[in-house]
């Protein structure tokens, strides 16, 4: 009989220890996390904008961990392929439905963004974006911020800075496209009001590789200067290899682009085409100062190397940022309400400098830097920073 009880304890002893190991494998496995849901474009024509916000994500994680007021991020990414406003609105759906994402964030396009809004706003998630820039996207839900710029925020302050140095005729071409329209916009509005004239305002069709006709046009105008907004990357490079080849440079025609013309890629593909040219944006790679020194050190180890981050990657880097010290602030709360409660007077340093949310209309405020593309050896591009323009809030609002 005793030989039974002592068989039994050490039975019991052995379910309780086996129970125990259950409990705390359960526990571990239900360990709160915070599910951060990130549409963004990994394949198709963008894929090299979606792989800059990735990395920059990456690089905040690799910075800061994934960690934050007790609960661990989980990040969920889902690719839109592209321009693609139903597909972005499926994901969206997908991530708060299926996934169970608690915040919503990515958008390479203005168009997905706007359609995932009311995806957010219905569901009462917060949303962050990453690069979409047109006014209007943080208009449509009280719970959408932004890390990135808008449009007019960036072009404003280029034709402040043009007129400031001289320019009085200015001729505008854009793609026509939204973007480029607002650019169009905003650069003319500001101009004018200064007292300038612009010459032209023309808009070039989305496909357009050859810009030599309309270069043409330009040079027989004789303008003081040319605003340019196109898509980044290739057409870029084709336009501005076009300008220099029609020696619009020489004929004393400067030239005024907004973000993406300081990019790696495009300063590289456009070589000495690129030097002189003037920039507006919020980011450069080769933009002076420690908080960029640590991030492009960091940056570099996540991506092996491969490529130097842009405008997409900072501000992916600066949501991730945002979202942290939010959830911090509210103790790991992610109800849409109480994390933009949260975000009111939102302040950070960044790689780009001082940012801060807007109480009013939960956008963002920064510096603007005027850079001048410069030479530094064979091969080596960079845009040198000549002029600022701090706290700038987006003027359509």
């Amino acid at each position: 009989m005793h030989r039974i009880k002592v068989a039994l304890s050490a039975t019991l002893a052995g379910l309780a220890g086996l129970s125990g190991l259950a409990l705390a494998t359960a526990a571990l496995a239900q360990a709160p996390v915070v599910r951060i849901g990130v549409i963004t474009s990994l394949t198709g024509v963008a894929a090299q904008s979606g792989e800059q916000m990735k990395a920059g994500i990456d690089t905040y994680l690799r910075l800061h961990g994934d960690t934050v007021a007790g609960k661990k991020l989980q990040i969920i990414y889902k690719d839109d392929t592209g321009p693609q406003a139903d597909v972005a609105k499926r994901l969206a759906t997908e991530l708060i439905g299926r996934e169970q994402a608690d915040i919503i964030t990515g958008f390479v396009f203005t168009p997905n963004a706007m359609a995932v809004a009311s995806v957010v706003d219905r569901a009462k998630k917060p949303m962050v974006v990453m690069n979409a820039a047109s006014s209007a996207v943080t208009t449509k839900s009280p719970y959408i911020t932004r890390t990135s710029y808008t449009i007019a925020q960036s072009v404003k302050p280029l034709a402040q800075w043009a007129y400031k140095t001289g320019s009085r005729r200015v001729f505008s071409i854009v793609s026509d496209y939204a973007p480029g329209l607002d650019a169009d916009t905003w650069f003319s509005k500001t101009f004018t009001a200064l007292g300038g004239t612009v010459t032209s305002s023309v808009r070039v069709p989305l496909t357009t590789v050859d810009y030599s006709a309309y270069l043409q046009r330009i040079k027989d105008e004789k303008p003081d200067a040319i605003h340019v907004f196109l898509p980044n990357g290739q057409p870029m490079v084709s336009f501005i290899k076009a300008y220099k080849e029609k020696g619009l440079d020489k004929a004393g025609i400067r030239f005024l682009g907004g973000e993406g013309w300081a990019d790696e890629d495009v300063l590289s593909m456009g070589g000495d085409a690129m030097v002189g040219i003037y920039t507006a944006g919020f980011y450069s790679f080769s933009r002076p100062g420690p908080e960029n020194a640590k991030f492009l050190e960091a940056f570099s180890q996540t991506v092996n190397g491969r490529f130097k981050p842009n405008f997409l990657s900072v501000s992916a880097y600066d949501g991730m940022t945002l979202i942290a010290k939010t959830l911090t602030k509210t103790g790991g709360n992610t109800d849409a309400t109480a994390f933009m409660n949260a975000v009111k007077g939102y302040t950070s340093s960044s790689p780009r400098g001082t940012v801060t949310i807007d109480d009013k209309t939960n956008d963002i405020v920064q510096t603007i830097y005027i850079r001048r593309i410069d030479k530094q050896a064979p091969g080596k591009y960079v845009a040198t920073e000549i002029d600022r323009y701090d706290a700038v809030k987006d003027p359509a609002k």
